[in-house]
């Protein structure tokens, strides 16, 4: 069954988040559930809500130097994907 979820966010916000999400394919409502999903298969908020840049790039930039490291490196998409679908 589903529910209905009434939010105030003011336009600016629902616009820039409507157009990010959009890039990637998906809309608000997607977005939404995508977001409410992650909540409970985390049980918790799925990232660390910071408004601090330097903690934010710290952190991306441990993360990409650890899938540099770490991550497996493809010639061919199709390399990839047949990796993938093993």
């Amino acid at each position: 069954m589903n529910t209905v979820i009434n939010i105030r966010v003011d336009k600016k916000t629902k616009d820039n988040a409507q157009k990010t999400l959009a890039s990637l394919g998906l809309d608000l409502s997607s977005g939404i559930k995508l977001f409410l999903n992650q909540v409970v298969t985390e049980k918790g908020i799925p990232f660390l809500p910071t408004k601090n840049a330097k903690k934010i790039r710290a952190r991306w930039d441990k993360e990409v130097a650890e899938a540099l490291k770490n991550g497996k490196d493809y010639a061919t998409a199709k390399e990839m994907l047949d990796d993938i679908m093993k």
